[in-house]
């Protein structure tokens, strides 16, 4: 399985402006992702049906473990609090009194930081073209959660992430099949 990671344009914030509280949204479901490389992508609701009671979570800032680790939530359990809601996946944790913890509080007081990130794998997606042309790839079913993260940046191609594309290429395959099928059916009635 391929390691994929994906960021939110939902607001990450402390709770309170001196609180070392941190809270924000790592999925966002039923939204459309930016371009990911001629495809947009799409959570589904039920995609995290057993994820978190599965999987061993970091908190972490820009995905980077080596500058260490802001929380944890290990099964469900540990310093890191994930909840699955009707937005999507909501993250909450006491920012460490450590150097990675008051930077991340700076950067979240000053703007700097203002939005979220996930890495995960994929059990299971499914592939479909929309009316304007745009391939859509729903993601189905999270394998696993490997991190969610208050990230600098959160356009998506600003991330180095490569997507598993056989889904994309079978449809594409399938739509050239299926106009090849059309043409050789009008040509016959055409004789």
């Amino acid at each position: 399985m391929i390691k994929e990671i994906r960021n939110s344009n939902n607001e990450i914030t402390p709770i309170l402006p001196e609180s070392r509280t941190v809270s924000g949204y790592a999925i966002v479901f039923n939204s459309d992702s930016n371009d990911l490389g001629g495809f947009i992508e799409r959570i589904d609701p039920n995609s995290l049906d057993g994820v978190v009671e599965k999987s061993d979570v970091l908190c972490l800032l820009n995905h980077n473990e080596d500058r260490g680790v802001l929380a944890r939530s290990n099964k469900g359990e540990g310093s890191l609090t994930l909840e699955i809601d009707e937005i999507g996946l909501k993250y909450t944790f006491e920012a460490p009194n450590t150097a990675l913890g008051d930077e991340l509080l700076e950067g979240l007081r000053r703007g700097d930081i203002s939005t979220s990130s996930f890495a995960f794998t994929v059990g299971k997606d499914s592939w479909s073209k929309l009316e304007n042309g745009t391939y859509l790839r729903t993601i189905n079913s999270i394998n696993e959660l490997f991190d969610v993260s208050p990230v600098y940046r959160a356009a998506y191609d600003a991330t180095s992430v490569k997507a598993d594309s056989r889904g994309l290429d079978a449809i594409k395959q399938q739509e050239k099949e299926e106009l090849a099928n059309y043409y050789k059916e009008l040509r016959s009635k055409l004789k």
